[in-house]
């Protein structure tokens, strides 16, 4: 027997266009101004539209509780991974992933604007925008003048998930080429465990006996995981 279409499920999503002009995320923009919103609604904007069976914020909410609500975690999907929630297509994992990427590169500007190391904190904030979203590990010092000025951020090495290989012979190379007067070492960990391992101390004491001889101290050596750091200086292992 065939089934009537009033026995049939309705779909439970009634949309945004009806809900309370105030609780629409882009008339909420407008007349709050962006920081009135939840991360849920900035990202459901940049979705657009959702499903018959759920709304753009939904679909945004579902896909931040796939990262714990988290923007730097969020930061870190690719392409392919926001086409697999259904409602995002390539059109609107583009979106997403390029608003990210300018939020990153206003936070490094920002950061840069910032030239003088003082504390452990203003090396963090440096390379923070560069290391945290990474899946990789990633190897990078700081070069500095006597004023302790910044002169650049360069990178050493790429790794995997496990680990890189950070060549103390290299270090020093592009350190000398920059003129630099000393050097922060900094790497990430993927894991967000920022404990650091027998291997980064083992890089820390070769490259603080090298800096030693060359005159060329490293002055600190930042573990990033996430949003969190560990700093050698500050716990009295430099």
């Amino acid at each position: 027997m065939k089934e009537s279409n009033e026995n049939k499920p309705k779909p439970t999503n009634t949309g945004i266009k009806s809900w309370a002009p105030d609780d629409r995320p882009r008339e909420k923009l407008l007349s709050k101004g962006p920081m009135a919103l939840s991360d849920g609604e900035l990202l459901a904007i940049l979705i657009g539209s959702g499903t018959r069976e759920l709304s753009a914020v939904d679909l945004a909410r579902n896909i931040l509780a796939s990262v714990q609500n988290s923007i730097t975690e969020l930061s870190r999907m690719g392409i392919k991974d926001l086409i697999g929630f259904k409602g995002i297509g390539e059109a609107k994992a583009i979106n997403i992933a390029a608003a990210l990427e300018l939020g990153r590169r206003r936070r490094l500007k920002d950061s840069l604007e910032k030239k003088k190391i003082t504390s452990s904190r203003d090396a963090f904030e440096i390379m923070h925008p560069l290391l945290s979203d990474n899946n990789y590990e990633e190897f990078w010092i700081i070069t500095l003048n006597r004023g302790n000025l910044v002169k650049r951020t360069i990178r050493i090495s790429e790794g995997s998930l496990a680990g890189t290989v950070a060549d103390p012979k290299k270090i020093f190379k592009l350190a000398l080429e920059d003129n630099a007067s000393s050097i922060i070492l900094c790497h990430n960990h993927p894991s967000g465990n920022i404990s650091p391992s027998k291997k980064d101390t083992e890089i820390t004491q070769k490259c603080k006996n090298a800096g030693l001889f060359l005159d060329m101290p490293v002055l600190d050596h930042i573990i990033i995981g996430g949003d969190s750091y560990f700093s050698f200086a500050d716990e009295g292992l430099l």
